[in-house]
């Protein structure tokens, strides 16, 4: 088993109750976390494009979550649309363009995620790495850190407005930003296993992880390695866990029930 009790982990077992632990916001009066839905898990079954019955299920998630005075900030991918990465050579386009392209997939995730939220009365604003006025907020911290202290979701949406850095990275790199307690990772599976699940019925899901061990093994895909290292240096848990299944993000940040893996 590649879960082991590292120095990270019990450094976490010992903080204040306010604080982060084993999965759990604590008892903090108001509490904060970044969300991370990949474009892939919003496409639902269908595999491309997005499954209407996957954002209504996200946003209801959410609501819970915010009902319970958390600040929640999301930071969706466009994976569903456009990956840059994966087409720039088989399209023949530079990667940055590729980059920029899938940028713009992500707003338009964002805009399907904010008005499945606000039709369940959740005031939420989408702000964009890439100006686009007509359509979301630029990104602007000081303004997204208002938004949350007013009980605002805020969605962000092209990544982080340069090429070459992925929406995994992205979502460390607001975490970080905004003072999240902590980055849920939304995914398709239930958390970090051996092996591809999906591909191997034999791989088995791992239950915690430190840090240095998400950035050593190369065979488990959990976030790049960028972002796991954003992480570690800022002190910021990563809760993988499957949000297909309902109720389990609330699990997540109430830190109740085995939730996906915990990487700390």
């Amino acid at each position: 088993m590649l879960a082991t009790k590292s120095k990270a982990t019990a450094k976490r077992e010992n903080r204040p109750a306010d604080k982060a632990s084993s999965g759990s916001l604590g008892s903090a009066s108001k509490r904060r976390v970044l969300l991370k839905v990949s474009g892939e898990a919003l496409a639902g079954d269908k595999g491309f494009g997005i499954d209407p019955a996957v954002v209504q299920s996200v946003a209801k998630e959410v609501a819970r979550v915010v009902a319970e005075d958390v600040e929640v900030a999301i930071v969706v991918g466009g994976g569903n649309f456009f990956r840059g990465s994966s087409f720039s050579e088989e399209l023949n386009i530079d990667r940055a363009s590729a980059d920029y392209m899938g940028m713009l997939a992500t707003v338009m995730n964002a805009l399907s995620l904010q008005s499945a939220l606000e039709h369940m009365g959740v005031p939420t604003r989408v702000q964009s790495a890439i100006e686009m006025k007509e359509v979301a907020e630029p990104y602007i911290r000081r303004r997204c850190m208002r938004h949350l202290e007013k009980g605002r979701v805020v969605i962000f949406g092209a990544g982080t407005g340069n090429p070459f850095f992925t929406t995994d990275t992205c979502a460390a790199l607001r975490a970080a930003e905004i003072g999240a307690a902590c980055l849920l990772k939304a995914t398709k599976v239930d958390g970090v296993y051996s092996d591809d699940p999906l591909k191997n019925p034999e791989a088995e899901l791992i239950p915690e992880l430190s840090f240095q061990e998400a950035e050593r093994e190369d065979n488990i895909a959990v976030m790049d390695k960028t972002a796991v290292t954003l992480c570690r240096e800022n002190d910021i848990p990563v809760i993988v866990f499957n949000i297909k299944k309902e109720g389990m993000l609330t699990q997540a940040v109430q830190g109740t029930g085995s939730v996906g893996t915990l990487i700390s």
